[in-house]
């Protein structure tokens, strides 16, 4: 078999319908399988992937085990040469997967290969691709600083505004859409099971660079990716937490345990910068009278501060 397409899902049965829908509707001439696990939701994803898709391989698995333990979960069940795995918030724009396919057949030496993400208005994700983190691109981390000035080598994402449609190295791909050749997944130890969720696919992109394979960033394939279609069952605080601490696990085993405390102590001091100067500018905008910040900015910031300080004990279950 050609490919195996991977889709874990997690309370989101109703995208995982249209994103199978769009696979079938658009990927023409490619022998290739669908295996969707269900990561412990229980959401009827199944029944309904039976009525509408019965050829689609479904597999319960009984607890949510996170992204990456769910994905090498699946792939022991998959059969094609290549592996895409696949966010179950996506929908394909035109023959996506089959161009994904036929340059990770050309391309030289090719590991990881990521497509062009959109928002649904059409505009690009800048998470398509990125440089692994550092402590330095991790506090000047902020969407307007990627937008204005998006090549330098902190973000990682000058292959997305190149003049040029050809394939360009990069660093890390997202793991909303990642495809690879299956000698090369089973070579690097599959995804990483360190990690809960968030990081997975940067560790994933990382051992394939180290492993002497390039990662490349596809411009011609382009899929909508409507993002937070699990994230947004779960408390944001959990999402925020969860994100510093897989990033601070990254940085601990490609860097180094103490790269690892520099990060923590560099987010602890963002944070409280942050606090400080939110505690003067809501104030000022409810004596103007204008919109208020919402609350969820201290909210997001006072949880950071928190893990910073390792006060965020439940996360020793992850």
């Amino acid at each position: 078999m050609d490919l195996s397409i991977i889709i874990v899902n997690w309370n989101s049965a109703d995208f995982v319908i249209k994103c199978v829908s769009s696979i079938q509707r658009e990927t023409k001439n490619l022998d290739y399988e669908i295996i969707v696990a269900d990561s412990g939701s229980f959401d009827d994803c199944g029944a309904m992937l039976k009525r509408e898709f019965p050829w689609v391989t479904f597999m319960q698995i009984s607890e949510n085990m996170g992204f990456a333990r769910s994905n090498n979960t699946a792939f022991k069940a998959a059969h094609g040469k290549c592996i895409l795995f696949l966010n179950p918030d996506t929908e394909l724009v035109g023959s996506a997967i089959n161009t994904m396919y036929e340059r990770i057949q050309t391309l030289p030496n090719a590991g990881a290969i990521g497509c062009k993400l959109l928002n649904t208005d059409f505009s690009i994700q800048t998470s398509c691709v990125q440089s692994f983190p550092t402590i330095l691109n991790q506090i000047l981390d902020a969407e307007p600083l990627r937008l204005k000035w998006p090549n330098s080598c902190l973000w990682g994402v000058a292959a997305l505004y190149a003049s040029t449609d050809q394939p360009a190295e990069v660093e890390a791909i997202s793991g909303a859409a990642v495809m690879l050749k299956r000698s090369v997944f089973e070579q690097v130890g599959l995804f990483s099971e360190d990690y809960f969720m968030y990081a997975e696919d940067i560790d994933l992109s990382y051992k394939i660079r180290k492993a002497g394979f390039t990662n490349y960033y596809i411009p011609q394939a382009s899929i909508v990716h409507f993002g937070g279609g699990s994230s947004q069952q779960i408390p944001n605080n959990f999402s925020i937490v969860m994100m510093r601490e897989s990033i601070w696990r990254f940085l601990c085993k490609s860097r180094g345990k103490t790269y690892g405390l520099g990060y923590r102590w560099a987010m602890l001091l963002s944070a409280v910068v942050r606090l400080i100067l939110l505690s003067v500018v809501l104030p000022v905008q409810h004596i103007r009278q204008q919109q208020r910040t919402p609350d969820g900015a201290l909210q997001k910031w006072g949880a950071i501060l928190r893990w910073s300080l390792m006060r965020q004990q439940w996360l020793k279950q992850y």
